[in-house]
């Protein structure tokens, strides 16, 4: 999993998994789940983001499960 924020366009993307978007579905105002040819989530979009969320308390440093 990774996590990207563009601060110019403002988006916060999640990105679950490789893989190449072919659908979404809008599960709230600015909230896009991406989905791949047979329907599986691949990332999340948030727009306007930084109304939506605290940036400055998401950080990935370490995946899950990597002793620091």
């Amino acid at each position: 999993m990774k996590i990207k924020y563009s601060a110019d366009a403002d988006i916060l993307l999640i990105e679950l998994r490789d893989g190449t978007p072919v659908d979404s579905v809008d599960l709230k105002e600015g909230v896009i789940l991406h989905l791949d040819g047979d329907g599986l989530p691949l990332e999340i979009e948030i727009l306007d983001a930084s109304k939506l969320a605290m940036l400055k308390e998401i950080s990935v440093l370490t995946p899950i499960g990597v002793a620091r």
